[in-house]
């Protein structure tokens, strides 16, 4: 079984939201550790280590190993609560491992040779990722670090699925027999769109030698004033009969 993190932990007898807050206050996170058909523990971590890991990769797909009151037991990361206004962690959940039962978790799918396919070395095309990451089953022998999928041979307008993501021996990606979504693919860039601004100018600028347009409200004062002439009575000259 391969052990990626080690931390100790204490065990917390006091729980609610006043206990959690004076733990995190002392610079401890609280966190459960369940599973294994065990009891669930509450343990208290400390907030330094776990903020410099929580970054890697590795912390959410690899078996971590929790010491608490001298005794190590193997887990698996099951999740890591933030603040939403700090870069503080809430709490976190921790699941147990034993070397005979399959467990599940996420693994990240990495991806490599992009840049050498012919989709995008020699076709102009676009990787576009839509798939990151995968939950997979195995026993805690058999877990990888990560998933690995080869673009080197993609043409433009290919796609690979999940099911073409090579497995370990000894690990499978459940529901895949129902499920198989697109996790990549190489395609056309777009073209790019004229500035509507700049369309609507090009539209509206006369052509090269036409005569430039009256002005709209010109005809209409023209017009009103011609029929105001025409309106007035003549004047009469006044004199004696």
């Amino acid at each position: 079984m391969r052990i990626s993190f080690s931390f100790d932990a204490e065990s917390r007898g006091a729980q609610g939201t006043g206990a959690s807050r004076r733990l995190r206050n002392a610079g401890k996170v609280p966190a459960i550790l369940y599973g294994a058909r065990m009891q669930a523990e509450a343990l208290s971590l400390e907030h330094y280590k776990l903020l410099a890991v929580i970054q890697d990769e590795r912390f959410y797909s690899s078996i971590v190993q929790i010491t608490v009151d001298g005794k190590a037991q193997p887990a698996i990361v099951k999740d890591v609560q933030m603040h939403p206004a700090r870069h503080q962690i809430v709490h976190v959940d921790l699941q147990r491992v034993t070397e005979s039962e399959p467990i599940r978790l996420h693994l990240p799918i990495h991806f490599k040779g992009e840049a050498a396919s012919p989709g995008v070395k020699t076709q102009g095309g676009i990787v576009s990722h839509m798939i990151t990451d995968v939950e997979v089953s195995c026993l805690p022998k058999d877990l990888p670090e990560f998933l690995e999928l080869d673009l080197s041979s993609m043409n433009l307008n290919e796609t690979k699925f999940l099911a073409d993501v090579p497995l370990p021996e000894g690990v499978t990606i459940p529901h895949l027999a129902h499920r198989n979504p697109p996790v990549v693919s190489i395609h056309s860039p777009r073209a790019a769109e004229p500035e509507p601004v700049a369309a609507e100018a090009a539209a509206a600028a006369p052509a090269e030698g036409a005569p430039a347009a009256a002005p709209a409200a010109a005809a209409p004062a023209a017009e009103a004033k011609k029929g105001e002439e025409k309106a007035a009575p003549a004047k009469k000259e006044g004199g004696k009969k």
